[in-house]
């Protein structure tokens, strides 16, 4: 069976890395996995970055080279340049709205379908631990959001600090916090790629409250 366009898509983004890069991606989620691991095991304040290195068997000092923090290793992830460029292979046809659907669609549908375990601790421990959903606010207001600032800024010809350009980042951040934290209240039981889509639909409707039901 011939893989999904969409897969395809976001294979190359990995098959393009060289050998030390994959290597380091390796690397970076065995960490990731056996944190989460103990995090759910024994606690995340209970956890230490010496028992992570070493369920890794790894030093420290090498855990601190690809996490610089104990909340890093929760809250990073592969995806963001993954996700930029997956948008810009979107047709210019589409309007912006639409061309961030289909992204996140793409995105989202792959990773769900193969780290979906992975993806449901980190965000349940985010939401469930205050210094992690702290420092998980942090990341997207400024890396996710910037990244954002620059996609939408090419796509539109327009500067960065555009107020316009602004103000759609950060709808776009506000709309996938609102669905992370009903996703994870609702006990990470919902389809979280549709989810996504529905919000950014919404959107893109211009939040038609006045014509939803009570």
């Amino acid at each position: 069976m011939s893989t999904p366009p969409r897969e395809q898509s976001l294979d190359r983004h990995f098959e393009r890395l060289g050998l030390r890069e994959r290597k380091k991606l390796k690397t970076r989620r065995a960490i990731q996995e056996h944190a989460l691991r103990l995090f759910i095991e024994q606690g995340y304040d209970a956890t230490t970055v010496e028992q992570i290195s070493e369920a890794a068997e790894i030093s420290p000092s090498t855990f601190f080279r690809y996490f610089p923090t104990k909340e890093d290793v929760v809250v990073t992830d592969e995806y963001d340049p993954i996700m930029a460029e997956v948008f810009r292979e979107q047709p210019p046809e589409l309007t912006l709205v639409e061309a961030m659907r289909r992204m996140f669609r793409q995105v989202l549908e792959h990773a769900y379908a193969s780290d979906r375990e992975m993806i449901t601790a980190r965000v349940l421990l985010i939401l469930s631990v205050p210094a992690l959903r702290a420092r998980s606010f942090d990341a997207s207001l400024h890396d996710t959001y910037r990244m954002f600032l620059e996609l939408v800024s090419e796509r539109v010809g327009r500067p960065r600090d555009d107020f316009e350009v602004q103000v759609f980042g950060q709808a776009v951040i506000g709309a996938l916090q609102a669905v992370m934290i009903r996703w994870a209240e609702n006990g990470a039981v919902e389809d979280l790629p549709e989810l996504v889509d529905r919000a950014l639909e919404f959107l893109a409707a211009g939040c038609p409250l006045d014509d939803q039901p009570a």
